[in-house]
């Protein structure tokens, strides 16, 4: 199987698989726990808070541990809503963010909140004016994620900082898709806070971080729980935290080289393809190295990608954490797509392992596809 959907989970490296069954054999120990062992983890887990936290050039202090992406994002903006609430309830975000964050917004609106969405740009960014005229005296969070997972576009957060920089707001952002991708330095992009996940970088599922800025007001969702501050309950996962940060550590580590390379490989697989029937969905440069969202014309991107897995290529039809559901993606149609060209959306995403010969048999059978018509029978190919 050639697999082209590393946005939405990798294979752990060797070097995670390692780190994470030593850490488990020597540090099993309760980080809670006031014996050694207890301490011994403890000790571990502050490491890794430090290394982790000087990645993304924040402090330790501000890095908390979470069961991965969805969670860092909904723990975040329920921590800053409630933490903030004395001086309002109107919370800023934009029609590019990941399931999560709207799960975590409705949830908040029903609780008396008001969420306000910024309108974004027919290149998939969001629109500065637009966020600028959205800001009130009682705005106090503004969530924009730092690149679409769907559309795979960067968002201009050193703007959205520099905006808020004489606001009151706080600024989270979802960095999932961009952690070790692209650099992160949260104090030249003005983020309060910032989640990212480990099974996206070739660490272990069901791990990930939330870092809040030391100084930013949160409030814990757990009231009376003694566990990381307050910020979250539940004994920590120190072999997967382990296993977290040496995935990070070595992405970050090759990031500048594994960027350009997946660069040059973007550029050229898009050479490969008929641009008049495989166009691509957002800004051609502001974007993600590793992440290309396309759409066949006429086409669902749900039978692409099945055409594809018949093929043996697995790439998704949008993001994997709303696979499931029919809705055409509401970024498109918030960037001005109609909604049978939101509906034809897939993604192609390349790994640290991605070869150009792969690449090359993905951008044939593309090719082959286009000219099929689809048909109550089935495929056949055109006359």
């Amino acid at each position: 199987m050639i697999y082209l959907d590393h946005c939405a989970t990798t294979p752990m490296s060797s070097g995670a698989l390692e780190t994470y069954t030593k850490t488990a054999q020597a540090f099993f120990g309760n980080e809670q726990s006031l014996h050694d062992s207890g301490g011994a983890a403890a000790q571990l887990t502050d490491h890794c808070q430090e290394q982790l936290a000087g990645i993304i050039r924040g402090v330790p202090e501000g890095m908390y541990f979470t069961s991965g992406g969805s969670d860092s994002n909904i723990s975040a903006l329920f921590s800053l809503a409630y933490g903030r609430e004395e001086h309002g309830r109107h919370i800023i975000t934009s029609p590019l963010e990941h399931p999560s964050i709207y799960q975590a917004l409705g949830k908040l609106k029903e609780e008396g909140f008001t969420v306000s969405e910024v309108q974004v740009k027919r290149n998939g960014e969001i629109c500065l004016d637009s966020l600028a005229a959205l800001l009130r005296d009682d705005t106090i969070l503004v969530t924009v994620c730092h690149a679409s997972s769907e559309t795979g576009v960067i968002q201009p957060v050193v703007d959205i900082g520099n905006l808020l920089t004489n606001h009151d707001a706080a600024f989270h952002s979802d960095a999932v898709q961009t952690f070790t991708k692209i650099p992160l330095d949260v104090n030249a992009m003005g983020m309060d806070a910032v989640s990212v996940s480990a099974h996206k970088l070739n660490g272990p599922k069901n791990t990930g971080a939330c870092y809040i800025a030391p100084g930013t007001s949160w409030k814990s969702m757990y009231p009376g729980i003694s566990h990381q501050n307050g910020f979250r309950p539940g004994t920590l996962d120190v072999p997967g935290i382990a296993a977290f940060t040496e995935a990070a550590l070595s992405g970050v580590k090759n990031q500048q080289e594994q960027e350009q390379r997946w660069r040059v490989m973007q550029e050229w697989f898009l050479a490969q393809l008929p641009e008049d029937s495989l166009p691509l969905f957002g800004d051609k440069r502001k974007r993600l190295p590793h992440h290309l969202a396309l759409r066949l014309k006429k086409r669902e991107g749900q039978w692409v990608m099945l055409e594809c897995n018949r093929r043996g290529i697995a790439i998704s039809a949008g993001s994997a954490c709303k696979s499931h559901y029919s809705k055409p993606s509401k970024s498109l149609l918030a960037m001005g797509h109609t909604q049978e060209e939101a509906h034809g959306l897939f993604r192609l995403s390349f790994g640290i392992d991605t070869t150009y010969e792969e690449l090359e048999q993905t951008a044939a059978v593309l090719k082959e596809i286009s000219s099929v018509t689809r048909t109550d029978k089935g495929p056949q190919q055109k006359i």
